[in-house]
């Protein structure tokens, strides 16, 4: 059990009268920073605005409309959607460099990213909030709500038991150092500009890996759009035990035929071992208040699909299961090094090269593969699953009419095509290398936020 004891006058005038609001970690966080000069949040923005809500009707061409699930890792990630520019109602509504994006509500609810230069001009979603200011460095403000002070005061201030949620009026009250010297807010707009540009030449090496894949398959010309009308056989349909018009789609076959063809297709199960993670139940999740500060021992790390990325392992609403727990099923449950991660249920089709051991328990919708077939580079076949290539596979076989499923015996049959050994390597070590450029961004990052974190400790001015 936490207890803390407050006196009357600190119930914030009877707004909030519920003890999460007054945990022991966030009232030590508001003593150190009313040290310095604060100010609500409210009262040094130009503009703080909701998201537009958009039917998932989305278009290749049209406004980039960066949604909640995009705010990960200190940023802006993962595939942005666009919708038409008639859905935009007003310009205000189109992002500038520096402004900052927060999610409200749902598993990321506090997440925070910042526009960088590529996306000025985008839209974002009804699950984030926009903060636009002036008054202040917006990159200083940025890594000040994504350090401990900022991240204690957002999750203090939502609302909600099953759905957590941040409105306008609880993110107004966040309170703000106002007295940090301008060469120090430069400074740390300086180191994580820095950090944006390794980011970024990252995905680019990322998509020259990709690009030579598929100028090496030669696929271009074999993926057709979809087909409204087709024919299929009947004995097709009671051999592969489907009926529905998608996974016969004309596209499907081709793309198959052709790896069969022209590229050696193995299928995944005799490249590679897998086993699965295990479900231990959300009642066996730590809650916060199991731990007296945000920097102490939180248990161990429950990976799910949540988590996984094709570039990493991410603190995307993580969840945290007991040492006790975890040493039960550490043995059988815990990835090691050099494992390929691959998720079956939720998000089919994510698949990272596991690049350090990590003390945690996989999820049951997460696979486990070890590579059994040293013919084969393990950044290329997980480069093979993530790309057009394995994601048409995916697409075809998973199924579910809520929850995507990928059943193992599905993803056993998927096809891998083997290029020659030189250029697998060719393609791994641009993997590799983006990898190391996204890791280097994320560690100026986190330096960035260890500079902002000391000063509020020291009480500097």
């Amino acid at each position: 059990m936490v207890v803390s004891i407050i006196q009357k006058s600190q119930l914030e005038g009877a707004k909030r009268l519920d003890a999460e609001y007054y945990q022991p970690e966030f009232l030590s966080a508001i003593k150190k920073l009313s040290i310095l000069k604060i100010a609500q949040l409210g009262d040094i923005l130009d503009d703080i605005r909701y998201g537009l809500y958009v039917e998932p009707d989305y278009q290749e061409v049209g406004v980039n409309f960066i949604r909640a699930l995009n705010l990960i890792d200190y940023g802006i990630d993962g595939e942005i959607l666009k919708i038409k520019k008639n859905e935009v109602p007003d310009k205000k509504y189109l992002l500038n460099k520096g402004d900052i994006l927060m999610v409200r509500s749902g598993a990321n609810t506090g997440n925070i990213g910042i526009i960088e230069n590529y996306l000025e001009g985008s839209t974002f979603g009804s699950y984030t909030i926009c903060l636009r200011v002036t008054k202040i460095n917006p990159y200083f403000l940025y890594i000040f709500l994504n350090s401990k002070f900022g991240r204690l005061q957002t999750s203090s201030l939502q609302t909600g038991m099953a759905q957590p949620n941040l409105n306008v009026p609880n993110i107004e009250e966040i309170k703000i150092p106002l007295n940090v010297e301008g060469k120090f807010q430069n400074e740390i707009e300086k180191n994580v500009l820095t950090a944006f540009k390794i980011k970024e030449d990252s995905k680019l090496l990322y998509q020259q890996a990709e690009n030579l894949l598929l100028e090496e398959l030669k696929i271009g010309d074999v993926i057709d759009n979809y087909e409204l009308g087709f024919v299929v056989n009947l004995s097709d349909i009671k051999e592969n035990n489907r009926c529905d018009a998608e996974y016969f789609q004309p596209k499907y076959e081709k793309i198959v035929k052709h790896i069969k063809k022209n590229c050696g297709g193995v299928a995944l199960g005799d490249l590679v071992t897998i086993k699965k993670g295990i479900e231990p139940g959300a009642e066996e999740y730590l809650i916060p208040s199991d731990t007296e500060d945000v920097e102490d021992e939180k248990g161990k790390q429950f990976i799910r699909v949540s988590s996984l990325s094709k570039f990493g392992v991410n603190d995307n609403d993580q969840k945290y299961l007991s040492e006790e727990l975890y040493q039960k099923l550490k043995d059988d449950f815990e990835p090691k090094k050099g494992e390929i991660l691959l998720t079956k249920d939720a998000s089919p089709g994510i698949a990272y090269v596991l690049k350090e051991d990590i003390e945690g328990i996989m999820s049951g919708g997460i696979l486990r593969l070890k590579l059994r077939n040293k013919e084969v580079e393990d950044e290329y076949l997980v480069l093979c699953i993530n790309s057009i290539v394995g994601q048409m596979q995916v697409e075809r076989d998973a199924g579910g009419s809520v929850i995507a499923h990928w059943r193992p015996e599905q993803i056993k049959n998927i096809l891998i095509p083997i290029l020659p050994k030189l250029i697998q390597q060719k393609i791994s070590d641009l993997i590799r290398q983006s990898h190391v450029s996204r890791k280097k961004a994320k560690e100026l990052l986190e330096e960035a936020r260890r500079k902002v974190e000391e000063l509020i400790e020291k009480g500097d001015k």
